[in-house]
């Protein structure tokens, strides 16, 4: 009786080791989760990059795309977000000047440019910005000016092209670029001014607005003050600056820091 005891305690005590080296076995094969808030710009090229990135790291990442503005509030708001990639360089310095960043982290990885895009079964022939102004356009998508770099790209276009007042009121505001592209996507809206990065990959006609009718879209990231996957953060960083990320980005439109002569 005592031999059967004996074993039972062995059985169980084997059965708990098992049970506390399988946890430990799982804590180790753990990944970190790595938050990255990025413009809505950047949702395919940095898809593909992040996908890279993941499986050479070992690490998962979690994307929240927007619009630039929001992204940076919400970071103001105490959001838990590891590396913050702007459509503006602007907002990652603003968050500099409030202590939100590592400073040292601070990079220029972009410059973006802005296209007119139509359905590809439209019968509109849009060339330039000053074609916005025709009656036949009924309704024109971008992104909120107010909160969003390329929406405010689009906004010095069209008052350079000298057709703000005319195109102001055939508006129709999208949360961010890809919002706006998606609303001439499906039909709503005539013409989207839109990000490059989203046009080339999609069905529709596009045409380069010339970069001269707008301000420099400068694009900026940085880590976050106070993350915790701060060694994470900084190669992804690194990893988006590198040959690989640089490769993917200039494939969807963008121009790199050194081509563009940003300062």
């Amino acid at each position: 009786m005592r031999d059967m005891d004996r074993r039972v305690q062995w059985t169980v005590f084997f059965a708990a080791c098992g049970v506390l080296l399988t946890l430990i076995g799982c804590g180790k094969r753990s990944k970190p989760e790595l938050t990255v808030s990025a413009a809505a710009d950047l949702t395919f090229a940095f898809q593909e990059i992040g996908k890279l990135f993941e499986e050479e790291h070992n690490v998962r990442i979690v994307f929240n795309f927007g619009s630039t503005g929001q992204l940076a509030q919400q970071i103001e708001h105490g959001a838990p977000v590891d590396l913050f990639a702007a459509a503006n360089v602007s907002y990652v310095e603003e968050l500099e000047k409030q202590g939100l960043i590592l400073p040292d982290s601070k990079m220029l990885y972009a410059r973006g440019r802005i296209t007119l895009w139509t359905r590809a079964d439209s019968h509109l022939s849009i060339r330039e910005v000053k074609d916005l102004a025709r009656p036949e356009v009924k309704r024109v998508a971008i992104a909120n000016p107010d909160h969003a770099p390329y929406g405010a790209a689009a906004r010095e276009a069209m008052q350079s092209a000298g057709v703000w007042e005319t195109v102001q009121p055939k508006l129709v505001l999208g949360e961010n670029a890809r919002q706006a592209l998606q609303y001439a996507e499906t039909g709503n809206v005539d013409v989207a001014i839109t990000a490059l990065s989203l046009s080339v990959q999609s069905r529709g006609k596009w045409t380069l607005i010339p970069q001269e009718l707008h301000r420099p879209i400068d694009q900026a990231l940085a880590v976050i003050k106070g993350t915790t996957h701060e060694r994470e953060a900084r190669a992804l960083a690194q990893f988006i600056n590198g040959a690989t990320g640089r490769s993917i980005m200039r494939k969807y439109g963008f121009i790199l820091p050194e081509e563009a002569s940003v300062k």
